[in-house]
């Protein structure tokens, strides 16, 4: 992945892109590293042409580095895209649209449609493969809670495992692989060993949007992305009462009061995932997500967890790695 230079402010940001043409250079490294590939016909000769377009041979069509990713026939100059992207993967818990517009000085609906894009390109395929080791499994709920609702719009029947009024959500969670180790006091050898975690894999989370909680909906999610074998750690929940006859199952008995086994697998972790969701959710975007749109904002979530180790010019970078897909405001309001 190409380096920048650490960002420590907007200030180094705009520094390090002060114009366009920077930008857009860019992004030819980050997409082609110096070999042009055409989205027309990707076997095609590709000619270089003026004003930073391309034609491809083939199909006879121009093009340039924005066809076919997020930023294809936008009127925002590319600047101000990186900056969105800075100030949106700089906020731990998002950034409203609202707040968005008035720091770009564009309107709310581009904003919105801005920070759409920007949360598609975040569905990176770092994080798509499939998941083995210890692995976390859960179940969660996105909606307002019944008792907080005003008692003419409370819900008959929405507590516990119901999707009356609630979004139900799907979520695996891959255990970091880390170690520690003792190493001596580098100061004073004399002092007692200091210890070290080593960690060579980090955790991932991977959320899935889902029409209900049965076992025809769930399972098949965890076979298609769980490796057979693996060690998958649930709650009591029947619908993972046969998971042992692939996976070497670990259940934790909640009702029991009991959050870890005796052997140490706890599904404490992906809970915890569950917490960043809901206050994402419900501080930042104020419960305003609509179902139609949750998957998206759960991408969100899923980035900001899968690139808590990186600096800020490489989650920056990841962002743009991922924008090589088109977005169209129609197949945006139609749910694509």
């Amino acid at each position: 992945m190409l380096e920048l230079k650490p960002f420590k402010s907007i200030l180094d940001l705009l520094k390090a892109f002060p114009t366009e043409q920077i930008c857009i250079s860019h992004l030819e490294t980050l997409r082609w590293n110096g070999n042009v590939i055409s989205p027309f016909d990707a076997h095609s000769k590709v000619y270089k042409c003026a004003g930073n377009k391309y034609k491809c041979k083939n199909s006879g069509k121009y093009f340039n580095v924005l066809t076919g990713t997020i930023f294809e026939n936008t009127k925002i100059p590319l600047q101000t895209w990186f900056l969105a992207i800075y100030l949106f993967t700089t906020h731990k818990k998002g950034i409203s649209s609202y707040i968005m517009a008035t720091e770009l000085n564009i309107t709310q609906k581009s904003s919105w449609f801005l920070l759409s894009r920007i949360r598609y390109a975040m569905e990176h395929e770092n994080f798509l493969m499939n998941f083995d080791g210890t692995i976390e499994l859960d179940e969660t709920y996105v909606g307002g809670k019944n008792g907080n609702r005003h008692k003419d719009k409370k819900i008959k029947g929405s507590q516990g495992r119901s999707g009356e009024d609630k979004q139900p959500v799907f979520g695996m969670f891959k255990d970091e692989i880390s170690e520690v180790i003792y190493r001596d006091n580098k100061n004073n050898a004399d002092l007692k060993p200091v210890s070290e975690k080593i960690v060579y894999e980090q955790a991932i989370v991977r959320m899935e949007v889902v029409d209900n909680v049965k076992g025809e909906t769930i399972l098949p999610f965890v076979f298609n992305n769980v490796e057979a074998g693996s060690i998958v750690v649930t709650d009591e929940f029947g619908v993972y009462k046969n998971l042992n006859k692939d996976y070497q199952h670990e259940v934790v008995y909640h009702r029991l009061r009991n959050y870890v086994t005796c052997d140490g697998y706890t599904s404490n972790r992906i809970e915890g995932v569950w917490n960043i969701l809901k206050k994402t959710w419900g501080t930042t975007y104020m419960g305003r997500v609509t179902e139609k749109h949750l998957h998206r904002y759960c991408r969100e979530v899923e980035y900001r967890f899968n690139t808590r180790h990186l600096e800020t010019a490489e989650r920056f970078n990841v962002v743009l790695t991922g924008c090589g897909r088109r977005l169209r405001y129609v197949d945006l309001k139609n749910n694509l």
